[in-house]
């Protein structure tokens, strides 16, 4: 199982929201790329970049940040947020992101999903890769910047883009996101049983719960606010998985 560590931006800072609340927001840093080598040397597999002002609509974006970080970064890096429209996931990828997570675009409009995966390679294991954002609230998807119901269940997501080529999803139960409770297990083992690889997201605050999501059968798990908060290490959670 891969170990994720989160940066999420706002205003050019690493934050962490509670529950996708931009009014619930604690500020861990002013140097986004300082954050990316210390996760770096502290063996994670990949970074996992989050727009929130983009994500949010706030008028601003952080794409210079994380351009940078892609290009300081000897690790893969997934970026996340706010990416809705084909312009910006190809914006992305030309920037070196491994990875590009949708979630409103996607939801709106699946044909672009299945066209992006014909041209950059679809399941290929060294291929540019289109992750689906599964952000979820008692079983539904939101989208909007956490805000918009799609009405999809989170299993019968799963099942219309595997159709269209996708085998990774990123599962963030937003109620549990930030509140370091402990992973949804119910929803992480539905998204499991449905197919596909499984990326955990929400709630993560201890070891014990990097081993939950490995037991459901996860194949990684984005660490947030436990690692800013030290109550949980990247070389630890390697060691264990």
């Amino acid at each position: 199982m891969k170990i994720i560590p989160a940066i999420d931006l706002m205003e050019g800072k690493v934050v962490r929201l509670v529950k996708g609340d931009p009014a619930n927001k604690t500020i861990y840093s002013d140097s986004p790329l300082e954050i990316a080598k210390r996760w770096e040397k502290s063996g994670a597999d990949m970074i996992h970049v989050v727009d929130l002002d983009a994500a949010l609509q706030t008028g601003r974006n952080n794409i210079g940040i994380i351009s940078e970080i892609i290009k300081a970064a000897e690790l893969p890096v997934q970026v996340a947020g706010g990416i809705r429209s084909i312009e910006a996931v190809n914006e992305m990828f030309q920037m070196g992101a491994s990875r590009v997570v949708l979630g409103t675009l996607a939801y709106k409009d699946p044909s672009a999903v299945a066209g992006l995966v014909r041209k950059n390679g679809g399941r290929k294991e060294k291929a540019r890769k289109i992750v689906i954002s599964i952000d979820q609230v008692a079983g539904n998807v939101m989208v909007g910047g956490w805000k918009e119901s799609t009405s999809v269940k989170v299993s019968d997501a799963i099942s219309r883009f595997m159709s269209l080529g996708i085998n990774e999803f990123l599962l963030t139960s937003i109620e549990k996101d930030g509140t370091l409770q402990g992973p949804d297990v119910a929803s992480l083992s539905i998204a499991v049983t449905a197919g596909g690889k499984v990326i955990a997201s929400g709630g993560i605050s201890s070891l014990q719960d990097v081993i939950i999501v490995k037991n459901i059968g996860c194949s990684s798990v984005i660490l947030g606010k436990a690692i800013y908060e030290g109550m949980l290490s990247i070389d630890r959670a390697k060691a264990i998985v």
